[in-house]
């Protein structure tokens, strides 16, 4: 019985021990929420937040997209025989040129619209 006794001593002598620490060093859980940033980037996802480069290239993207649009409108003016070209008929490739140029122009403008328009919001 007297080996119990001394367990159960030094178990409470540790359980005050802790409790007595923890009181002390102030390493109690808090009521209070922590605000984390809502666009925190973590530096293990995204290497690049280390060295301070994380973003985009606005003007050289519009140069890039509107060289892309005259690059297929010059394609209208090739050796196949389509209308531009002084063949006689509107060709089906015409065509899908023109809408691809017209839908890169779309999402250009429209590119350039909402980041004129950001600050607003």
């Amino acid at each position: 019985m007297g080996a119990r006794t001394e367990l159960v001593a030094v178990r409470q002598q540790s359980w005050r021990a802790r409790a007595a620490g923890v009181a002390q060093e102030g390493n109690v859980a808090s009521t209070e929420l922590e605000k984390k940033p809502s666009q925190a980037i973590d530096p293990a996802e995204e290497p690049s937040v280390e060295w301070g480069w994380h973003g985009g290239f606005p003007k050289g993207t519009q140069i890039a997209g509107w060289f892309s649009v005259i690059a297929v409108l010059a394609m209208l003016i090739g050796n196949h025989q389509g209308i531009l070209s002084g063949g006689e008929h509107f060709k089906t490739e015409d065509a899908y040129l023109i809408l691809t140029a017209v839908i890169l122009a779309v999402g250009l403008l429209i590119d350039l619209r909402r980041r004129r328009t950001a600050w607003r919001r």
